[in-house]
């Protein structure tokens, strides 16, 4: 199996987006119990890239660990000698796009424009985050990928268990959820039980989407 189309395949990426990571590797086996192998750790905390270390070295090729919030190609390099199996950005720069095409990790990278998104595409972007997800819903999808079939769009920022299949159902290969699926609370209680059915809910939704 080409591992580089996990995120497509599954059709889920969880956002581990907190202020402690110390329960990452939990959090990891939670979500991967409940279906979800894409993890993405951002790097809004600066232990990000040893989390995703240690995640890697617990779960093995089980999970398809992530870097998020990438800002830059200097990001995105120590996230990959970190373990990284995939970078994703909330714009759009080529630099950083060309550092993973380099080292053959596959990106999602953020856009939101028709404009943005295409040249994202054409940069060699794996996938093109459109963020805010919420500002144009998944009728915005529909209408951007009228035009342009043959870009692969995840949606982020405001998607939500309500609307998960309004958007596989508008053309996006995957969904992307943070608080949604992992949030500080449930993750600070050792809820690890909620995650994991919150991980196989998504799953199912997005499957019965695709098979509609």
């Amino acid at each position: 199996m080409d591992r580089r189309r996990i995120v497509e395949e599954d059709g889920v990426v969880a956002v581990v987006r907190l202020d402690d990571l110390s329960d990452a590797v939990a959090i990891a086996q939670a979500l991967l119990e409940g279906g979800v192998r894409a993890v993405e750790f951002t790097f809004t905390n600066r232990r990000a890239a040893e989390a995703i270390g240690i995640v890697r070295d617990a779960v093995g090729d089980a999970g398809f660990i992530g870097a998020g919030t990438v800002l830059d190609p200097e990001t995105a390099r120590v996230a990959i000698l970190a373990g990284a199996e995939y970078v994703v950005t909330p714009t759009f720069k080529a630099e950083t796009v060309q550092l993973c095409n380099r080292y053959g990790i596959p990106t999602v990278i953020g856009a939101l424009t028709p404009t943005e998104i295409l040249t994202a595409w054409e940069a060699g972007a794996s996938y093109v985050k459109v963020h805010p997800a919420s500002l144009g819903g998944s009728k915005y999808f529909k209408d951007v990928l009228g035009p342009m079939p043959q870009v692969k769009l995840v949606p982020s920022g405001g998607v939500t268990f309500d609307n998960v299949t309004e958007f596989v159902r508008a053309g996006a290969v995957a969904v992307a959820l943070g608080s949604n699926l992992v949030d500080a609370k449930t993750v600070g209680t050792g809820d690890w039980s909620t995650i994991t059915e919150r991980a196989r809910t998504l799953r199912g939704l997005v499957r019965m989407a695709r098979e509609r």
